[in-house]
């Protein structure tokens, strides 16, 4: 079975070895990577060979990167300093991801319409939209050159107006959509219908679970979030690489990385199953 993680299970800033190597030990193949997606911190040259080092050592592939969104860095800020300075912090984990040889793509946070959002948030909301469709249009040459596309994720209640006005203004080789079942089961407002409606662009995964009220991150079948109908609608989609699941241990019963990486492992085994059981198929699959 072939699963992905995310780096920061436990902790997403510092050394990740120790992460891997129980990530590695308890079954998983492949990595979201995940550390350092809030901050404002540029892998350099000699970070990307240790990082490629451990992949080597663990037996572990680069699925995705969650790029940042950092705190002064911010690829939809409104000041054109932070925004550029955002988009040479977005080109650093596409390179990134190029040169570690990752096989899918660089997830990142966009401005959204919530199902609460007033008129007058919905203004600051479309004017940060447009300052990220400026970013994309800078970063087109970098997602050439390197192959390596962007993913919008769903946010809390989002609606996907933002979402879908960014797939109008550019190409599916350019960017698609990273789907966060979590997020998608927050509030009135789910995610699922959202989802089926832009399965076509559908590039990436963050898939965890929760209660519907608090962003959790539990593994799957700990919370409430309506499976069998997840997979349904992943069946129908186009993704067919790995499936990527981006789980904390802060929120379950358990206090120690391996006990709770096996249970993980399990019920992430079991969804994919299901998923399999729904119609999804990886082409990237190999039990």
């Amino acid at each position: 079975m072939t699963l992905a993680i995310n780096t920061d299970y436990q902790k997403g800033t510092g050394c990740p070895e120790a992460y891997l190597r129980a990530a590695s030990a308890a079954g998983f193949t492949h990595l979201h990577w995940c550390h350092q997606w809030c901050t404002d911190f540029l892998y350099g040259a000699a970070e990307r060979e240790q990082i490629r080092a451990w992949l080597s050592d663990f037996g572990l592939t680069l699925l995705d990167i969650h790029g940042p969104v950092g705190p002064e860095k911010n690829w939809f800020s409104q000041v054109e300093y932070e925004r550029r300075a955002g988009v040479e912090l977005v080109a650093n984990r596409l390179e990134m991801h190029a040169a570690l040889g990752g096989t899918g793509v660089v997830m990142m946070h966009a401005p959204a319409i919530a199902a609460k959002t007033t008129p007058a948030e919905a203004e600051v909301v479309w004017a940060k939209t447009a300052a990220l469709k400026k970013s994309l249009q800078d970063l087109t040459p970098v997602i050439r050159r390197t192959g390596v596309r962007i993913a919008l994720e769903n946010t809390f209640e989002d609606r996907f107006e933002v979402i879908a006005d960014v797939f109008g203004a550019f190409p599916a080789d350019v960017v698609g959509l990273c789907y966060d079942s979590g997020h998608g089961h927050l509030g009135e407002n789910r995610g699922l219908g959202y989802l089926a409606a832009h399965g076509d662009r559908l590039l990436a995964l963050h898939l965890h679970d929760n209660d519907g009220v608090s962003d959790q991150h539990q593994p799957p079948y700990m919370g409430t979030l309506e499976l069998s109908r997840l997979a349904t609608v992943l069946a129908g989609s186009a993704y067919c690489r790995e499936l990527s699941f981006e789980i904390s241990i802060r929120n379950t019963a358990f206090t120690e990385i391996g006990p709770f990486l096996a249970d993980a492992y399990s019920r992430c085994s079991q969804f994919a199953e299901q998923a399999k059981a729904a119609g999804w198929r990886s082409s990237d699959r190999k039990d």
